[in-house]
């Protein structure tokens, strides 16, 4: 079945047949990926669909392959968007590993208009994949503070206290021992270095360390690829606090932005 065959007509529909549904779309480096969710279960309904992000990866020219993405399910109803990077109130803030265009774009107009005026509600790329593995993932049995780290070229964090979350946490970019943290125990440090799980997980220890004794969390979520393979690398960190591999993997920002649709989490005001 492929994804325009299993959205249907219902795709338009965010309340078809009784479920609740919502829409997401995960913009990364190399695809910009999208599909339609259960907002009561998390599970993805029918295949998501990706497109190649556009280079050079301007936000108008994302905005027109997220427009594409959208149109492939016949999507006509309220969506969520991920960024890689600080949005406050639909601003971009940072744009440490994508086109310095983003910078000052309102992402929610931008794509917005691509999309003929649809309402858009975008979010951080971490915080997203965090509010899904919290609700519907390896965090979903725990309470008080999680912190979500996803590894890949740097480190996205997300912080999530009893189901609330605390939008645009940048811990990839606290300084550890001198260093940028995700220039220290970035994934894509381990492989321009070529270093064994061993070597990785000493760094990638003293981030962790870093962080909880700041704010003392009850549980880590590690992801981004490299989480498939955390049994070869979760039992050789050495700091205190529990550390677990996500669980959703490739739908996780996905499943977080048409939550973020439904509810948006990262509201600063009334």
């Amino acid at each position: 079945m492929t994804a325009t065959e299993s959205s249907g007509s219902s795709g338009t529909d965010p309340s078809a047949e009784g479920q609740r549904r919502g829409f997401g779309i995960d913009v990364g480096g190399s695809g910009v990926k999208g599909g339609i969710v259960d907002l009561d279960t998390g599970l993805l309904i029918g295949e998501r669909f990706k497109l190649l992000t556009p280079q050079p990866a301007t936000p108008d020219a994302v905005a027109r392959t997220i427009a594409d993405v959208v149109a492939h399910f016949g999507w006509e109803g309220p969506l969520g968007v991920t960024y890689p990077g600080v949005v406050t109130d639909g601003i971009v803030c940072t744009a440490a590993n994508v086109d310095k265009g983003w910078i000052g774009a309102n992402v929610e107009e931008v794509v917005g208009g691509a999309l003929g005026g649809q309402s858009v509600t975008v979010l951080n790329d971490a915080d997203a994949a965090g509010i899904a593995e919290e609700k519907f993932g390896a965090g979903r049995d725990n309470t008080g503070v999680i912190v979500l780290l996803t590894f890949g070229t740097g480190i996205g964090s997300a912080v999530i206290h009893n189901g609330v979350l605390l939008p645009n946490t940048e811990f990839g970019h606290i300084e550890v021992d001198g260093k940028e943290a995700e220039h220290r125990a970035a994934s894509s440090v381990r492989d321009r270095r070529e270093w064994s799980y061993e070597r990785w997980t000493v760094e990638v220890t003293k981030v962790l360390v870093a962080i909880e004794n700041a704010i003392w969390p009850d549980l880590f979520i590690a992801g981004g690829g490299i989480s498939r393979k955390a049994h070869k690398w979760v039992p050789l960190l050495k700091n205190r606090t529990p550390v677990v591999a996500a669980a959703l993997q490739n739908s996780a920002g996905i499943v977080g932005a048409a939550m973020a649709a439904d509810t948006d989490v990262t509201a600063t005001h009334g």
